[in-house]
């Protein structure tokens, strides 16, 4: 398994855990937040990386899921890392 076969599997985990409130929004929110707080910068920049590749979100291995992957892209400006001055 590859890093970015982990990273989609870690943000499926989240996506489950979030999809389970009513509120689809608010389940959303909880993914990029939880990911923002929670992820590296590093990590983020990989996933971020990958979906502007690949927007699909698969690779041969693993498969974002859908809530994922729309919390991920609806929040790409909050989860991308600034700048270090």
């Amino acid at each position: 398994m590859n890093n970015i076969d982990h990273l989609i599997q870690l943000a499926n985990r989240i996506g489950d855990f979030f999809e389970a409130l009513p509120n689809r929004q608010e389940g959303l929110d909880g993914i990029a937040d939880h990911i923002r707080k929670f992820w590296e910068p590093r990590m983020r920049t990989a996933m971020l990386n990958f979906l502007a590749e690949h927007p699909e979100g698969r690779t041969q291995e693993a498969e974002l899921s859908a809530i994922a992957k729309e919390a991920i892209l609806q929040n790409r400006e909050m989860l991308t890392p600034k700048a270090s001055a």
